[in-house]
C-alpha cells in the first residue's frame, strides 16, 4: 500500500484535531477552574496539567473534525477556549460566593478591616472570606470535585461536540447563573448574619433605655464573640450547603451545554 503526500496530510490532520481541539477546550477550564486556576500555580504547570488531561482524555471522546488551518479553524479556537472558560467560570461563581459571605459575616462582626492577601486571585479579602475559601476548597478536594470536573470536560463534547456553538438560551443560562453567586452567598452567610442582627437590634434598644451607656467599649467585643460563637456552631452545616452549591453549579454546566 503506497502512501501518498494527500493521505499523509489527511491522517495528520485528523491526529492533530483528535487532540488539539480537546486541549482548548480543556485548556480554558484549567485558566479559570477553582484551584487549577489559581494565581499562584504558574502559567507552565497549568499548560503541562491541560496537555496531560487532553491526552489522557482524547481517546474516549467522540471523533472530532480534522485540523486544517484556515480562518474558520481560528474561530473554532477561539470557541472552544471561551466555552471552556465559561465552563470553570460557572464553578469559580461557588467560591466567589463563599467569599461574599464571608465579607458579609466579617462587616457584622466588625471583622472588616482584618484583611490579607488571597493567593488564589491575588487581592485582599477579609480574613474570614480567607478562612470560608479554603474550607471550600478542602470541601471540594475531599469531594472529588476535581475528578468530577474533568469528568464534566469529558462528557462536554458528547454533549456540544467540537465546531457546534452556544445557542441564545445557552448563553443567557450562563448569565443567570451569575445571581447565584449572590444566592449562594446569602445560603452560606445568613445564620449569622440573623444572630448578629438581633444582637444589634438589642444594642440599639439598650441605647433607647440608657443612652449614656457607651455602646463603642461593649457593643464591638459582644459582637466579635457572639459572631465567633455563631460560627462555631453553624460550621458543621457549611460542607452539606457548598455541596449543594456544588452540585447546582455542575446542573448548571450540563443545561448551558444542552440548550
Amino acid at each position: 500500500m503506497t502512501i501518498t503526500a494527500t493521505t499523509l496530510d489527511a491522517l495528520l490532520a485528523n491526529e492533530l484535531g483528535r487532540y488539539l481541539w480537546p486541549f482548548f477546550r480543556i485548556a480554558g477550564v484549567v485558566m479559570v477552574a477553582p484551584i487549577f486556576g489559581a494565581r499562584l500555580v504558574p502559567m507552565r504547570i497549568k499548560l503541562a496539567l491541560s496537555v496531560a488531561i487532553a491526552l489522557a482524555v482524547s481517546p474516549m471522546l467522540p471523533a472530532s473534525p480534522a485540523m486544517v488551518a484556515g480562518p474558520a479553524a481560528g474561530l473554532v479556537v477561539v470557541h472552544e477556549i471561551v466555552l471552556g472558560i465559561a465552563m470553570g467560570f460557572c464553578l469559580q461563581m461557588i467560591f466567589d460566593a463563599v467569599v461574599i459571605a464571608g465579607q458579609t459575616i466579617a462587616m457584622s462582626m466588625g471583622l472588616g478591616f482584618a484583611m490579607m492577601v488571597d493567593p488564589q486571585r491575588g487581592v485582599s479579602v477579609p480574613v474570614l472570606s480567607q478562612f470560608f475559601l479554603i474550607l471550600g476548597m478542602l470541601v471540594f478536594l475531599s469531594l472529588g470535585g476535581h475528578l468530577a470536573m474533568i469528568r464534566m470536560l469529558v462528557d462536554s463534547f458528547e454533549l456540544l461536540p467540537v465546531g457546534e456553538s452556544l445557542t441564545g438560551e445557552g448563553i443567557w443560562t450562563l448569565l443567570a447563573w451569575g445571581s447565584e453567586m449572590f444566592a449562594g452567598a446569602l445560603r452560606v452567610a445568613i445564620p449569622a448574619v440573623t444572630a448578629l442582627l438581633v444582637v444589634n437590634l438589642a444594642f440599639g434598644v439598650m441605647s433607647r433605655a440608657a443612652p449614656t451607656l457607651n455602646l463603642f467599649a461593649i457593643g464591638f467585643p459582644t459582637a466579635l464573640l457572639l459572631g465567633f460563637v455563631v460560627l462555631l456552631f453553624n460550621i458543621g452545616s457549611f460542607p452539606a450547603t457548598f455541596s449543594q452549591l456544588l452540585q447546582s453549579a455542575f446542573e448548571n454546566i450540563v443545561a448551558l451545554l444542552s440548550i
